[in-house]
């Protein structure tokens, strides 16, 4: 049974930073492109950043970027996503994704992603 749990979200002032994880399980991992979607209240589930299945390359949305980072360790079936510079537009539920594809997508889809993660709530205080 395929599992990611995310962890590391909370509360956090504007212009503050917080690192997600995403602690894989029952799949192999390196197989896999890993990304980080997330939520804000009302609105549709939208692409954050994502990394190839060797780590070497990633790609993210406009919104995050000089801001987020993401990397992965395959030894530790983890993923993480580093967040700096938070805004209080970047509140939402952050999911963590997997996607069997061999290639990594420069915008990754919602329908395209094999798992998921059941999401972690950040807040950014004004």
């Amino acid at each position: 049974q395929v599992q990611l749990v995310e962890s590391g979200g909370g509360l956090v002032q504007t212009g503050g930073s917080l690192r997600l994880a995403c602690a894989a399980s029952g799949l192999t991992f390196s197989n896999y492109v890993m990304a980080w979607f997330r939520q804000a209240p009302g609105k549709e589930r939208e692409f954050v950043i994502a990394i190839s299945r060797s780590g070497g390359r990633t790609s993210d949305a406009d919104s995050v970027k000089g801001r987020f980072t993401i990397s992965r360790d395959n030894a530790k079936n983890t993923v993480y996503l580093q967040m700096n510079s938070l805004k209080p537009e970047d509140t939402a539920v952050y999911y963590c994704a997997a996607d069997s594809r061999v290639f990594l997508s420069p915008s990754p889809s919602v329908s395209a992603m094999n798992y998921w993660g059941k999401g972690t709530l950040v807040t950014v205080s004004s």
